[in-house]
């Protein structure tokens, strides 16, 4: 059993979208003792142009778990396809048992609102999992006992820094990744069936590119750090004590509360 106050687990949509908007946190975290879980709900079987859906979850999540190896991360299989995600009661009882398997003290997943659904029910079900840990009278798949101990949940910022109605996502805090950077991408890059795939569908051009530009943009939005990756923090009732900010703890200077918001704290 991994040590409680000291565990991370993501939450994400997609193979790969951990490591757009969660890896340099995760690997700030394992440089201070911290043990990295990483779970993406979907196989990504729609992701390819040429291969067929079986074929295509296959390859993502032999590369998601090369990323989760470079990132030495836990990885957790999928439950669902792509588009196929959804805020119903068979995902939140699984999802709700993987969350009292690991038993972590931060769960890092998307926005509330990105640019797709998945990403957005994907987030649902990480609060809704993890606000379920410790009731006794939810029933999760596969039964497990609660695990009533206090947990904190981030959320990413979405890609593209907007919400799905194109307004300006701000975060409420700051994670320095700049010395981290090099491995984040290095993660990244061992999702290499969606180079092809996002070139032709987003236009992302270089995703590895695209990746560096965010973070040199959430870095920008800091102030004071070159790469960063940027959280909001999920409201503390029903999860944690008031003022509980595990990030900070763990990450001292690596990380700082945005100016512009810190009234929300």
């Amino acid at each position: 059993m991994p040590t409680f106050n000291r565990v991370v687990l993501a939450i994400m949509a997609h193979p790969d979208d951990i490591e757009f908007v969660a890896a340099g946190t995760m690997l700030r975290l394992a440089e201070v003792g911290w043990e990295l879980h990483v779970f993406n709900v979907s196989s990504g079987d729609c992701g390819s142009m040429t291969m067929p859906p079986d074929l295509t979850g296959r390859v993502r999540e032999a590369e998601g778990r090369a990323a989760a190896a470079i990132m030495g991360a836990t990885f957790h299989e999928s439950l669902a396809s792509d588009l196929m995600i959804f805020y119903d009661e068979s995902m939140v009882r699984r999802v709700a048992a993987l969350v009292r398997r690991v038993r972590p003290r931060i769960v890092l997943t998307h926005s509330p609102a990105d640019y797709m659904e998945d990403h957005t029910n994907t987030s649902r079900l990480a609060v809704t999992a993890s606000f379920a840990r410790g009731m006794p009278n939810f029933r999760t798949d596969p039964p497990l006992e609660p695990c009533e101990r206090d947990i904190t949940v981030y959320h990413a910022m979405p890609h593209g820094l907007l919400d799905g109605l194109r307004c300006t996502v701000t975060p409420d805090a700051f994670v320095d990744i700049t010395s981290v950077r090099e491995k984040k991408r290095r993660a990244l890059a061992a999702h290499a069936s969606q180079k092809s795939w996002l070139d032709a569908t987003q236009g992302m051009d270089s995703y590895l590119d695209a990746c560096d530009t965010m973070s040199l943009a959430v870095g920008g939005m800091s102030c004071r750090f070159k790469h960063a990756e940027g959280w909001r923090r999920h409201l503390h009732l029903g999860f944690s004590a008031r003022d509980d900010d595990p990030l900070a703890e763990a990450l001292g200077e690596q990380y700082c509360v945005n100016p512009a918001v810190k009234s929300r704290s």
